[in-house]
């Protein structure tokens, strides 16, 4: 196969017939999330099904977004309406996704690095594209994109425009590596370290070294470290497929690399070394010993490519730091926050407080650790050796998060706080408990310890969104005034939060006592009970499998049709009598015609309801198709008419007290005779209101903001962007801002329709926006490379950013890519 860019070629690995109308659909994405297709007419999508979620339920979704290629699983039954997208069905999507991946690595005849070990493997990856971006034109992994799917859809973007890959490859039991290793096909291998992630996994570490070394079986060079013995030790009885030439470093014997004098002061540490018998060295802008060993490994690779050491050197002397891992930031409170919250286990503990202790900066130094996972010790074995190297790394204060850990407090100084999670500490804690110190986050992943660096870092000035927690409890208690004493308020926290992050508003919400909170998919109201929270949760949009969930969750899921009832009473059946009936809330349809029983179909409602001990009615409500519209006053009203009558209907049936909403953000400020006995707000949260009274006093919540890039000067002539459609006619200044389409920036804004601010003057965007920058013309502005950017916030409402969009302000927020950190802060 010379190249593999149509569903025929892409067809043709999986062996398997392509109809005529697809075959020369060029495809450039492959996806298994379907939140995250950017490009549905020119992707294929993986039905991949785990634990959690079974790709296939998206499908529909899909299509309807333009997908018209899937792989699926051979069970799969095809909807009929979809006939007009091509399924191919095998086996295993995962498996095929693979075997795609590792088809289009056939094609490209360049380096391929690929990398693995317990710790360090995306800091080597992204230290070495630093490294070598201007010898090579490189492609890597994406963040860390190094799982059984994740490198499949890294080595799919490989291509004949590139000259170097680098790939990160991991696994968590035995058997996995092999089918990367299929996929990659490195030429060159780094194994980077052995530590103890994932031990209970694996009989013992010399097993776990094998399996990683399965990466390295057709490699042509191998890079690591001679001095992790075992490493060694599995290496030299590996049965490669062939005999690979091996470039090894020690500090303890001779090697490839000797390493000799290692010094660290003023912040930089000098690394000598000894290399075909000449002394070397470099110089990195970092003291701690992870970054030290990570960049020897990197010194390695340039030394195997033939770079030369002054070269080589002059480069070292640039490393950035890398975000997510080790990296230090400032906080509150004259504090600084060193976030390394992707793993835990106990070497890389180590590693990172060594890393703490080198800093010098405040008089305290604080941990603020998780519970660590997967180490196959027992938690007494465990945090004895966790309490003895803090002791020993001069710690002055533990937090300790987690049941397990937790558990052992008696283990360590009397001055150490426990809790049982993350949400507890959140909870319990202000920005007055810190102070002046250095605070080390070091936490599994699963325990959401991103919620914490938010939480003690100060506000950045990269490309982020800021939420202003202050502002949103203040537009909270706004519209807490306008209710009657006895109406209870229901949050909206679907669609990440109205783009802005679920858990972390939902657990301010209900810190404030909201009354009720509301989530469109059972998977997002799952993810707010896993992250501790406790109140209500209506779900808007129940589907056909996740009413068992629902059950097991607490979830109050919506009842919008006779066919959802169903599927709520077959899950109730399946999971037998429940301890106590499980509440639901009962949709009418008064005239939005989305969602909701008919008045027709509200006697036969009230007998299936009645009939069935097992549900409870919490709520009946309706939504209103246009309540911001003061010309769709009157068909408002006739809805709140509608809902009157068939709720009171449906009420005079029951003989406990039900809940009757149909008021939503817009509704609660024009509406109020219609408040009931409850109220739903969502986008006024955000301080997006019609105008009415209050408009003036709601507080804006979201700040998207970035920095100047470059800043060129134009002549008269020059063009600027893609297709050139700004032209120059005067002396221009422009500035280059990181944020594009594929952060949600829409298009529409580019060609002068939009504009940002830049130190608080108007800047035009000029030329067309781009999928990760923009252009604005800051002529006449005072600003320099570095300089902030509003692009909406204070003194440009999100409303005329959306004015100026074409769209409207809830598609602007939910639509700020995932990629544009979200950072909180509460004035």
């Amino acid at each position: 196969m010379e190249s593999l860019e149509t569903l025929r070629d892409i067809a043709a690995v999986l062996e398997v017939p392509c109809p005529l109308a697809f075959q020369d659909v060029y495809i450039k994405e492959l996806t298994i999330d379907s939140r995250k297709v950017v490009l549905p007419s020119q992707s294929v999508f993986f039905a991949i099904k785990g634990d959690r979620h079974d790709g296939h339920n998206f499908i529909n979704e899909l299509f309807d977004k333009g997908v018209r290629a899937f792989v699926v699983s051979k069970d799969y039954t095809i909807p009929d309406q979809l006939d007009d997208a091509l399924f191919i069905p095998t086996e295993s999507p995962l498996e095929a996704l693979q075997k795609v991946a590792a088809a289009k690595r056939a094609l490209v005849n360049y380096p391929v690095i690929g990398i693995t070990g317990s710790n360090g493997k995306t800091i080597v990856k992204e230290w070495l594209y630093q490294l070598l971006n201007n010898s090579y034109r490189i492609i890597r992994s994406p963040k860390s994109y190094n799982s059984q799917v994740g490198v499949p859809l890294s080595v799919w973007k490989v291509g004949s425009e590139h000259s170097l890959a680098i790939i990160e490859a991991g696994i968590s039991e035995p058997g996995e590596m092999v089918k990367l290793e299929r996929i990659v096909r490195p030429t060159i291998g780094i194994f980077t370290n052995l530590g103890q992630a994932h031990d209970e996994n694996f009989s013992d570490a010399n097993q776990k070294a094998r399996e990683k070394l399965d990466l390295f079986r057709n490699v042509d060079t191998l890079i690591y470290c001679k001095d992790y013995l075992i490493i060694q030790e599995e290496l030299n009885e590996y049965p490669f497929e062939g005999i690979p030439k091996t470039f090894c470093w020690s500090r303890k014997s001779t090697a490839d690399l000797q390493i000799g004098r290692v010094e660290q002061r003023d912040g930089q540490t000098e690394i000598q070394g000894i290399f075909k018998n000449n002394f070397i060295r470099i110089t990195i802008p970092f003291t701690d010993e992870a970054s030290i060993e990570n960049a020897i490994h990197c010194w390695a690779t340039m030394l195997l490519l033939g770079i030369e050491n002054e070269v080589i050197a002059e480069r070292m002397r640039h490393l950035a730091p890398v975000a997510m891992r080790l990296e230090l930031k400032q906080g509150v409170n004259n504090c600084s926050v060193i976030n390394d919250s992707y793993n835990s286990d106990l070497q890389s503990i180590s590693i990172a407080l060594d890393f703490l202790q080198q800093q010098h900066q405040h008089p305290k130094r604080t941990l603020v650790l998780s519970d660590i996972l997967q180490t196959g010790k027992s938690d007494l074995e465990l945090y004895t050796e966790v309490a003895q190297i803090i002791r020993e790394k001069n710690v002055d204060r533990l937090i300790g998060i987690g049941p397990n850990i937790s558990g052992q407090a008696e283990l360590f100084d009397e001055n150490s706080q426990f809790f049982q999670s993350t949400e507890e500490f959140l909870s319990t804690n202000t920005h007055d408990a810190f102070h002046n110190e250095t605070i080390l986050l070091k936490g599994a992943r699963s325990f959401g310890f991103e919620t914490i660096n938010a939480f003690l870092q100060q506000k950045t000035h990269h490309t982020v969104l800021e939420i202003d927690l202050g502002a949103m409890v203040h537009n909270l208690n706004l519209i807490r005034s306008m209710l009657k004493p006895e109406t209870k308020l229901m949050a909206m926290v679907k669609a990440f939060g109205y783009g802005s992050g679920s858990f972390e508003i939902a657990n301010v919400l209900q810190f404030h006592h909201v009354s009720y909170l509301a989530v469109a998919y059972a998977d997002e109201g799952i993810e707010l009970r896993k992250a501790g929270i406790s109140l209500p949760i209506m779900v808007i949009s129940p589907e056909e499998q996740s009413f068992d969930a629902m059950i097991q969750f607490g979830l109050e899921p919506e009842i919008f049709s006779v066919r959802s009832l169903q599927l709520m009473e077959n899950a109730i059946s399946r999971k037998g009598t429940l301890e106590t009936p499980i509440k639901v809330h009962l949709k009418l349809n008064t005239g939005m015609n989305r969602l909701g029983f008919s008045e027709s179909e509200v006697n036969q409602l009230i007998v299936r309801v009645k009939n069935n001990k097992q549900i409870q009615v919490a709520s009946v409500f309706s939504h209103f198709a246009a309540s911001e519209d003061v010309e769709q006053d009157d068909f408002t009203r006739l809805q709140i008419e509608r809902f009157e009558k068939m709720s009171t209907s449906i009420l005079s049936h029951f003989d406990y007290p039900i809940i009757r909403h149909i008021c939503n953000s817009f509704g609660i400020i024009r509406f109020p005779e219609a408040q009931y006995d409850l109220v739903r707000l969502g986008i006024g949260l955000y301080g997006v209101a019609p105008e009415s009274p209050i408009t003036d006093k709601l507080r804006h919540v979201s700040t998207l903001r970035t920095t100047i890039t470059q800043i060129h000067e134009l002549h008269e002539g020059d063009t600027i962007g893609y297709g050139r459609t700004e032209k120059v006619d005067y002396e221009m200044r422009s500035a280059t801002l990181p944020i594009g389409y594929a952060d949600g920036l829409n298009r529409k804004n580019g060609n002068r329709n939009g504009h940002v601010l830049v130190n608080g003057r108007k800047a035009p965007i000029v030329g067309n926006v781009c999928m990760d920058m923009c252009m604005v013309d800051v002529t006449g502005i005072p600003c320099k490379e570095g300089d902030d950017v509003v692009v909406f916030g204070e003194g440009l409402p999100i409303t005329e950013f959306a004015k100026n969009s074409e769209t409207i302000p809830y598609e602007v927020l939910t639509g700020i890519s995932s990629r544009v950190k979200r950072v909180y802060f509460q004035e």
